[in-house]
């Protein structure tokens, strides 16, 4: 018995060299956009790290001035509502409370930038015991 092999002729082979050009773009364009999301994700923690550590410094901050002069600590104590930092922190309010006999709480909220359509509010808080509160 004779087996016959076909033969590639020239002309099927057209199309190939495009489809596998295709094929290399859509998973080179596919690697880009995960770069790009990677990079977008690293931005946004980047920018959380700093608003958490400008809230951390203004909270230390407020407890230094207490723990500087313990004479009189009524007079670093805020309202409520909160003392406006928003220079400093986008929608950011700083909170100062005597929460017991020479114990005092500083709370600092803000709202990142890329919640400001939403109620997304984030807080840092700082307990420190004072002597002569």
């Amino acid at each position: 018995m004779k087996t016959f092999t076909k033969q590639s002729s020239p002309d099927s082979q057209h199309g190939v060299v495009l489809l596998e050009a295709l094929i290399a773009i859509l998973i080179f364009s596919m690697g880009v956009l995960a770069l790009v999301g990677l990079q977008a994700a690293m931005i946004k923690n980047s920018s959380d790290a700093r608003f958490r550590s400008e809230a951390a410094f203004l909270a230390q901050q407020r407890i230094g001035m207490i723990w500087s002069d313990p004479s009189d600590l009524t007079k670093f104590l805020e309202p409520v509502p909160g003392t406006d930092i928003s220079a400093i922190l986008p929608g950011g309010t700083r909170t100062t409370l005597q929460t017991s006999p020479g114990e005092f709480s500083v709370t600092v909220n803000w709202t990142p930038p890329s919640a400001a359509g939403s109620p997304e509010t984030h807080s840092y808080v700082m307990v420190a015991r004072v002597a002569g509160g």
